[in-house]
């Protein structure tokens, strides 16, 4: 049966592949709209990849949110062909009324309007597979390039689909297919080692304090506490890990393995490439800075090929996302989330925090900042609205949790919109409706539950 819906779904993918090459064989210039974070880059850099190495051409958006307005504004372009990445799905209605053609490539919720024939809808939630796990935004713009026999694209989308955190000690579903075709293409390796980031760039103490996945309980997001770690330890903290005596490796890996023993398993690596992007997780971490730091079309250069001074200027984009994000951690240990009766929640209006909340949020369930019982809540004030981004685990999915209803339907209630995934999703609502939107999420997350318990 899950082979079945697979293969439905690879086809729906050809289909989009059909559309794809129709338009470049017509010299059509190409519409890419996509979001703006690590998933989103690298998906449309699947795209525009493909396109360039066809001889087509395109022209690319990246959006922090897709709004009505904002497809609204797509009818005075005049082009043949738009493609949606990593967004679009929960706008089909609206995307309809676009009369030229369409791909939609994306893994979010879906909304309910069929779509209609000019329109190709690549979204792995119709084939009931689990976009928030199974296949990432940038797999589903993969899916549209696969036919062309692109299997090289495929790093570009385990890229995207680390950066959508969808690696849990390993790949699901559709993902593992296109990790097949990433290592068939005979660039990628993978091999066990120790998956600390940016081995060959930061001083050790660092690396362990900016490893978010597999998180270290104790020492991510703490630069204090790491450095103690490896002073106990007798090792270094201010040397390379890639410096240490392989006597000094062997003992900082069996240490780190009693935290998580995930932290040493599959490293996805591609040898060619820069020393700070050969681990496809650092390629990751790079792309997701240029997105938070608003430099994405620095990160979108990069997922395209570009190296050189554009790779130097997004390092300094990388630093100083990891400097915010320490403070970051700083603050919820020092202020902790505010609880209500089932879920908690975060507030700020600093500038240094509201592109980074939803990170906070997701890591600090992971590394027991939060109740692991209660969906995180953080919210971000911008001027008269309020950005929204919700977290949760695994485990409480299980329970009924689905924030991506939940975020939907309450931001909804206040003029908002909001969606996304069970797991993880995000809304915009009011500003003068924080109090009250906090009240209903909470009502809302609650039913969930109980429904969840009386079936």
């Amino acid at each position: 049966m899950t082979q079945d819906k697979q293969h439905s779904l690879l086809n729906r993918g050809e289909d989009a592949c059909n559309v794809l090459k129709k338009h470049i064989d017509n010299k059509d210039i190409i519409r890419i709209i996509s979001h703006n974070d690590a998933d989103g880059i690298s998906a449309a850099g699947v795209i525009a990849k493909a396109i360039k190495e066809e001889d087509g051409q395109f022209h690319v958006s990246l959006i922090p949110r897709l709004k009505i307005d904002t497809i609204k504004e797509l009818h005075n372009e005049q082009y043949e062909l738009f493609v949606f990445c990593d967004m679009g799905s929960a706008y089909i209605d609206e995307i309809n009324r676009l009369k030229k053609d369409v791909i939609v490539a994306d893994h979010h919720q879906p909304s309910k309007t069929k779509e209609e024939e000019h329109v190709t809808h690549v979204n792995p939630h119709l084939f009931e597979i689990d976009g928030s796990k199974d296949l990432s935004g940038s797999g589903s713009s993969y899916l549209c390039v696969k036919p062309m026999n692109k299997k090289h694209l495929a790093i570009l989308a385990l890229v995207g689909a680390f950066g959508d955190m969808q690696y849990n000690n390993g790949f699901t579903g559709v993902n593992e297919i296109i990790l097949k075709d990433a290592i068939n293409s005979g660039k990628l390796e993978v091999f066990k080692h120790l998956k600390i980031v940016s081995k060959d760039q930061e001083p050790l103490f660092k690396s362990l304090a900016y490893t978010l996945n597999p998180p270290l309980t104790g020492l991510t997001g703490d630069l204090e506490a790491s450095q103690e770690f490896l002073e106990k330890m007798g090792v270094s903290y201010g040397i390379k890990f890639n410096d240490l005596e392989d006597e000094e490796k062997d003992i900082l890996k069996d240490e780190l393995v009693k935290i998580n023993p995930e932290i040493c398993s599959d490293l996805f690596y591609v040898a060619q490439e820069s020393p700070a992007i050969r681990s496809l997780e650092d390629f990751s971490s790079i792309l997701d800075a240029c997105g938070k730091n608003k430099k994405t079309g620095l990160g979108f250069s990069i997922a395209i090929g570009e190296r050189g001074n554009a790779l130097d200027a997004a390092i300094t984009q990388l630093n100083t996302y990891r400097s915010h994000l320490m403070k970051g951690f700083q603050w919820i240990r020092r202020e902790g989330a505010v609880e209500k009766e089932d879920i908690q929640y975060l507030y700020s209006e600093d500038n240094k925090l509201k592109t980074i909340i939803g990170t906070l949020a997701g890591v600090g369930l992971s590394i027991d900042l939060f109740n692991p019982k209660k969906p995180v809540i953080g919210l971000s004030r911008f001027q008269k609205d309020i950005k929204i981004s919700g977290r949760t685990t695994r485990e409480m999915v299980k329970k009924g949790v689905d924030l991506g209803k939940a975020l939907d339907a309450t931001s909804r209630s206040f003029g908002g919109q909001g969606g996304g995934h069970d797991i993880a999703a995000g809304a915009m609502i009011p500003y003068d409706s924080k109090d009250n939107f906090l009240n209903l999420v909470d009502d809302m997350i609650k039913d969930q539950l109980n429904k969840n318990n009386r079936s």
